[in-house]
């Protein structure tokens, strides 16, 4: 059963899109509109667009639209009806019931709660006789009482069904574990709890949600660390470790660790910006997340081989999600708990304070790998370290890093400089071609890009284009178009988001693009939004009208092999031309 129509127009009005927005995106006013960038792909130069008199967004980089259910279903990662829930609830408004067979949204609150109960079992167990193997594993770590309830510590018995047993006694049944990802099955049937002889850590969203464990084993099993598996509450692509608790640091610096402890560690030193990737590399959506709450990222990995890997991978993701990107460089300790057992707390803040600039650290990684008292090698280590230059965006900045990399290997700054130069004209004419190629299909630009969405015919779908704009801009000019329908449409999505938006304005319900969220998917949304972003004139709207009307009836009796359609769509052609000249004149 679907939401009334008249709570989710209550609710959208209730809910400005540049508030609900400002909350993870920093915008800017130009004109009538905010730019910012965007919080769904990494960027530098703000091309996220959010008009506040349409209620949507728009991002013209990775094409990402719609309004605000839309925005909340793809930051949250959440079902319709779960955004829904979360903009009701910052809107203080009840949702109304929608049938009584659980859906999403409700299994969803249940896996949450079922973790809730899970993490006091297993900080229950870690404290009483169960856990005195944790325990003692934790107290050599150096973990107080306070850390271990702060980050709600646990352990699990070295048993099969010791969590089946006591969550079963709550009310919950084996195939809501298996849900939650607290158990597994063989292929033999038999349901056992996943996570045994473990200390436990749970992960904890930035709502306060116990959405998942991660579990260090107790004796040499294999894997050393298991984490939850993907559910709908968890994905480890979207989610960090404690940044429930560093998005409230004052530091205005996140410190990037490789795992659970050495994140702990900080934070019961002080550092209460560290966090951790959940069991996997650091992704985009990483970088994304923690550039909303963070400006620089100091990347704190073990100094071994793999963390070198690790960190390398690291910081073009976060320079890309705009975040100032530097590296701790460790001497005498292989990672941060180490560090600071060995050398102490105001030790590793200096260390903190002295990270390497990310440009540094990486040509020194480069230098590595060359001999540069062997003149073929130092020919090599230049090209490279120029084609690294060569990639930063400031002529500062590759001159003075250019410098760097000529002092290394004794040449001048000059000739460095050539070469980057040289390095960075290659970059622009692969550029160029690119851009190029781009332009040599102007067409293309016009279809939508999902292929799935493709246009059938371009002339047809700008004028259904041009229909849908007017709907939306003001539904008092349903009137006029009521003697055409979306089956008349070219486009199967554009003909559907007509009769959709022609029927709320007949029943005197919001046409705003957010309107539709419930019925189109993602992509779909994403390029309804392209369509309303475009500029649209409401002067001689019914003349605009009618001509739009007649283009789309032309070209669909000129598909047909209708005699008249060739008449019809020449005329419509010069008025949606003449139309077309008005509105790039005003625009």
């Amino acid at each position: 059963m679907p939401l009334p129509d008249q709570f989710l127009d209550e609710l959208l009005a209730r809910t400005d899109i540049v508030d609900l927005v400002s909350e993870s995106v920093r915008l800017t006013k130009k004109g009538n509109s905010y730019w910012g960038c965007c919080p769904f792909h990494s960027e530098k130069t703000p091309s996220f667009h959010v008009v506040p008199d349409r209620q949507m967004y728009k991002c013209f980089g990775c094409g990402k639209g719609g309004g605000a259910i839309n925005y909340v279903m793809e930051l949250e990662n959440l079902p319709f009806k779960d955004a829904v829930a979360v903009l009701a609830q910052r809107a203080g408004m009840p949702v109304p019931e929608f049938g009584s067979a659980p859906g999403a949204r409700e299994r969803r609150e249940k896996i949450q709660e079922m973790n809730r109960q899970a993490a006091r079992t297993f900080h229950r167990w870690l404290n009483g006789p169960e856990g005195a193997e944790g325990l003692a594993y934790l107290q050599r770590r150096g973990l107080s009482r306070r850390t271990q309830t702060n980050f709600g510590l646990g352990f699990a018995p070295n048993s099969w069904d010791a969590l089946i047993q006591d969550l079963s006694a709550q009310g919950y049944d084996k195939r809501d574990l298996l849900d939650a990802g607290l158990a597994v099955s063989n292929k033999d049937g038999r349901i056992y709890d996943r996570f045994r002889n473990r200390v436990m850590f749970p992960i904890i969203d930035v709502r306060g949600n116990v959405i998942g464990f991660g579990g260090r084993v107790m004796d040499d099993s294999t894997p050393k660390y298991l984490n939850s598996p993907d559910t709908p509450v968890y994905n480890k692509s979207r989610n960090v470790f404690a940044l429930n608790i560093a998005k409230t640091s004052k530091a205005g610096r996140v410190i990037l660790t490789e795992g659970y402890m050495d994140t702990i560690a900080l934070h019961q030193a002080g550092f209460d910006s560290a966090v951790a990737s959940l069991g996997t590399a650091l992704t985009e959506e990483h970088g994304q997340l923690l550039a909303r709450y963070f400006k620089e990222a100091i990347i704190a990995y073990d100094g071994d081989g793999a963390g070198v890997a690790a960190a390398q991978r690291a910081i073009p993701l976060l320079e890309k999600a705009g975040l100032k990107v530097k590296v701790l460089r460790m001497q005498g300790a292989k990672d941060p708990d180490e560090f600071i057992k060995a050398y102490g707390r105001e030790a590793f803040a200096r260390l903190l304070d002295q990270s390497e600039n990310q440009v540094d650290y990486r040509l020194a990684q480069v230098q590595k790998k060359y001999d540069l008292t062997d003149d073929a090698q130092k020919v090599a280590f230049l090209q490279e370290a120029a084609q690294l230059v060569s990639g930063l965006n400031s002529a500062v900045e590759r001159e003075i890093y250019g410098g760097h990399a000529a002092q290394a290997a004794g040449v001048t700054s000059e000739a460095m400089k050539l070469e980057v130069e040289r390095a960075l004209r290659g970059r622009l004419r692969k550029a160029k071609k690119q851009q190029e190629r781009r332009d040599l299909a102007p067409a293309s630009q016009l279809q939508p890009r999902a292929r799935t969405l493709r246009y059938e015919n371009l002339r047809s779908a700008r004028a259904e284009e041009g229909l849908l704009r007017l709907l939306m801009l003001d539904p008092g000019l349903a009137g006029q178009m009521s003697g055409i329908t979306g089956e008349e449409f070219s486009s199967p999505l554009l003909g559907r988001a007509f009769d959709k938006l022609l029927q709320r304005a007949e029943e005197g319900l919001s046409t705003q693009l957010a309107a539709l969220a419930e019925d189109f998917s993602g992509e779909e949304m994403d390029h309804l939004a392209q369509v309303a972003a475009q500029p649209q004139a409401a002067a001689h709207s019914g003349q605009a009208i009618r001509d739009y009307i007649s283009m789309i009836r032309g070209e669909r009796l000129l598909r047909s092999g209708g005699e008249q359609g060739d008449d019809l769509l020449l005329a419509a052609q010069k008025r949606y031309q003449q139309k077309k000249a008005y509105m790039e004149e005003k625009t």
